[in-house]
């Protein structure tokens, strides 16, 4: 039932001594498969090699910059704006097993943070082709999404993505994310219309969630070659 105010008028629970979350600091955090570092200028060689080339090219459809065509291009265009940008915190994704482990080989940012009211986004996801759909990328969200809510103390991590973006709609539905939504015409993006889908988790969830992705995440989980025993089931996610 929902609370009632003096005016008799329905209001939301209380937070008992809310105060507002830390803004996002630069951290390094590891895992057992993964280590996610500030991105900075000695990423940019690494990234471009990893997500430059001509086969790469459908990695950058939905972001809002262009492929970069060398390393310069990566470190003007890419990694100077996000290592720069002024409240979001950007970090290399160092896969530390697997093929070409200790180099980066993607990106992603907490990005549109409130700390007023505890809600911080997960955002620009890229992960070169050997990243994708492996262990390390699957921790890496794991890492950002319990380190924004149990070290930084937000109530609510979102997951926003081009509504046309299926791998990202999968990944976000995959990793317990609910989806609430579509924004419509909600931007341009390299002259294109955009719908954008919303999804969250809040910080009730997270301790379930938290532990299916440790059960996926455990070395028992794989086999000799390296193939999952049981998928990464978090539950019923609303689909849209």
């Amino acid at each position: 039932m929902p609370h009632v105010d003096e005016h008799g008028q329905a209001v939301g629970d209380e937070v008992p001594g809310w105060t507002p979350r830390t803004p996002p600091a630069p951290v390094v955090l590891e895992g057992r498969y993964v280590r996610l570092e500030p991105v900075a200028a000695t990423h940019a060689a690494p990234l471009f090699d990893a997500l430059g080339g001509a086969e790469d090219a459908p990695l950058w459809t939905y972001r809002p910059a262009a492929q970069p065509a060398d390393v310069a291009a990566m470190a003007r265009d890419v990694v100077t704006p996000l290592a720069s940008h002024t409240g979001s915190l950007t970090f290399a994704i160092v896969p530390t097993q697997g093929p070409g482990p200790e180099e980066a080989a993607g990106l992603a940012t907490y990005w549109r943070v409130e700390p007023d009211h505890g809600v911080i986004e997960i955002s620009g996801v890229l992960f070169a082709r050997r990243l994708q759909r492996t262990r390390a990328a699957t921790e890496a969200m794991h890492l950002m999404i319990g380190h924004a809510v149990e070290e930084w103390g937000y109530r609510r991590v979102e997951w926003k993505c081009d509504a046309l973006n299926e791998p990202s709609r999968r990944a976000a539905l995959r990793l317990g994310f609910t989806y609430e939504g579509r924004f419509r015409q909600h931007m341009v993006t390299k002259g294109r219309t955009r719908d954008t889908d919303w999804f969250s988790i809040v910080d009730g969830e997270w301790p379930g969630i938290r532990a299916a992705h440790q059960r996926w995440l455990d070395p028992a989980n794989f086999d000799e070659a390296g193939q999952q025993r049981s998928p990464l089931e978090v539950g019923p996610r609303s689909q849209g």
